[in-house]
């Protein structure tokens, strides 16, 4: 009977958990500290009109609204796509006559050289080759463009004795598409007035232990830079000493030259001295000579 008591206490039910409120989360029985939310990151603020420290996809995009925006709001798209309108134009309508292979080729080669520069300003290409000086290339290129499509005309116009309507419209695109690098010419003009040529554009960027060095902190440069500090100051002093030498130097050298100057001036004085008491005797001896014989006759 008393086992039975014994088992009937350890065997009796828990005590029922206290109710818990309605909406309440259940209480966490894990041990592990939580970990720190992290702050987000935030992009740091740019400059508008500088590239400023944006990096990849983000230094893209800011080239490329940049580039596209000079080259349209500036004009040189514009010039390029008429120019290569009348060039097609002219294109077509050569292909419905007979005309001299040259033509055809200077046609199709400033098309290739339009479409090239068009491709390269519209996806900012130029922004990332800096070695190649893109507005002077493109200069170039627009007096050349006007020299050549201009030639091309006289030529087509002198390679035929009849010229049927369409190929006389065909010259005159040819003709107009050479106007338009002339208007391109103006406006780079007013694009190079107020800008300077940056420096060491040509230089090539510094390795990588080197630009390490360059970014090390200043707290790091300062025990250097008061060593060099030192190292000039010792070097100004021991410089400053040589030049008091000298001086001194000098001043002995002047001191003696004037010693022997002197001593020099005093010897010549002497033998004059001495020259004159000579003539002095010999002009005694000559008047006692005259007097003895004065006496003698």
């Amino acid at each position: 009977m008393a086992d039975k008591g014994k088992k009937g206490k350890a065997g009796a039910a828990p005590e029922p958990e206290a109710e818990r409120p309605p909406g309440a989360e259940p209480p966490t029985t894990d041990t592990k500290p939580q970990e720190e939310q992290k702050p987000p990151k935030t992009k740091s603020v740019q400059p508008k009109n500088e590239v400023g420290t944006r990096k990849g996809c983000r230094r893209y995009k800011w080239q490329l609204r940049d580039s596209n925006r000079e080259f349209w709001t500036m004009g040189h798209a514009e010039v390029k796509v008429l120019s290569m309108g009348c060039l097609l134009a002219a294109m077509i309508i050569f292909r419905e006559t007979t005309v001299h292979p040259l033509v055809s080729l200077i046609i199709t080669m400033e098309m290739s050289i339009f479409g090239f520069f068009f491709v390269i300003y519209t996806f900012a290409i130029q922004r990332y080759l800096p070695f190649i000086l893109w507005p002077i290339s493109d200069l170039l290129n627009d007096v050349f463009s006007t020299c050549f499509l201009t030639g091309a005309s006289i030529f087509a116009v002198r390679s035929r004795q009849t010229m049927p309507v369409n190929y006389f419209i065909a010259v005159i695109l040819i003709g107009i598409a050479g106007f338009f690098p002339l208007i391109d010419i103006c406006i780079q003009r007013k694009h190079f007035r107020g800008k300077k040529i940056k420096r060491d554009m040509m230089v090539h960027p510094p390795k990588k232990g080197k630009a390490k060095e360059a970014e090390k902190p200043p707290e790091a440069e300062a025990p250097k830079e008061a060593e060099k500090s030192k190292e000039a100051e010792k070097s100004k002093e021991a410089e400053k000493s040589k030049e008091a030498e000298k001086s001194k130097e000098a001043e002995k050298s002047k001191e003696a030259e004037k010693a022997k100057e002197e001593e020099k001036a005093k010897e010549a004085g002497k033998a004059k001295e001495v020259g004159k008491a000579k003539e002095a005797g010999k002009a005694k001896e000559a008047g006692k000579a005259k007097a003895k014989k004065e006496g003698k006759k």
